[in-house]
């Protein structure tokens, strides 16, 4: 019967090391899964929103498809802090009670965070359906990653990544939409993470019936 008892406590100890050891590795697996939604979730809207991006009106006028431009410390119609990138894109969703087309402005920028305690900044998502809006139009915000030390995006013309970009601006070079986008996503809390990246081909591209200038 001593004998029985012995096996049954060590037989019990394992199962119990076995039980604690999933236990564990169910939370570290559900942590990890909360981390990476909020990301996936992010990444996809930036592909839907690049991918869709519609190309610039010719001339200064600009209205349902307006200019597409990135850089660091630009201003949009009624988004309070400095965007990281704006483009007009066919991403609205068409409904019954949305007096609204497929095209809407986005734009993307960094906020302070709000809660106690955060690291990093909230990366947000601000969209304007109303592109006809004679005021500040309306704009709604939306939380799309917290935590985030930097956001960046690079547009490639072809040859080379370019910081900065905007077809609004008549006497840059690229007036079109770049060829693609790359987005950079540095998480805060940890400066060696390496940062999100995705990179967006943008396969619409203006049209033009110009005749070009040649020298003989």
């Amino acid at each position: 019967m001593v004998l029985a008892i012995g096996i049954a406590a060590i037989v019990l100890i394992a199962v119990n090391a076995v039980f604690f050891a999933a236990l564990h590795l169910r939370d570290d697996t559900s942590d990890m899964v909360d981390a990476a939604t909020p990301v996936d979730a992010t990444v996809t809207f930036l592909k839907r929103d690049l991918q869709c991006t519609v190309t610039p009106t010719n001339g200064t006028t600009k209205v349902l498809s307006g200019g597409f431009r990135a850089g660091n410390n630009l201003t949009s119609a009624g988004v309070s802090d400095p965007v990281a990138v704006e483009m007009f894109t066919a991403t609205g969703a068409l409904s019954d009670s949305a007096p609204w087309g497929d095209i809407q402005r986005v734009t993307y920028e960094l906020k302070n965070s709000t809660g106690t305690g955060a690291t990093g900044r909230d990366l947000y998502r601000s969209v304007t359906r109303n592109l006809l809006a004679l005021n500040t139009p309306d704009v709604t915000d939306q939380l799309m990653l917290s935590g985030v030390a930097s956001v960046k995006f690079s547009c490639y013309d072809g040859v080379q990544w370019n910081d900065t970009w905007d077809t609004t601006d008549v006497t840059a070079v690229n007036t079109n939409l770049p060829l693609a986008v790359r987005v950079d996503i540095q998480m805060a809390g940890n400066a060696k993470a390496q940062p999100v990246e995705i990179v967006v081909p943008i396969d619409s591209q203006s049209r033009t019936n110009a005749v070009l200038a040649t020298t003989q």
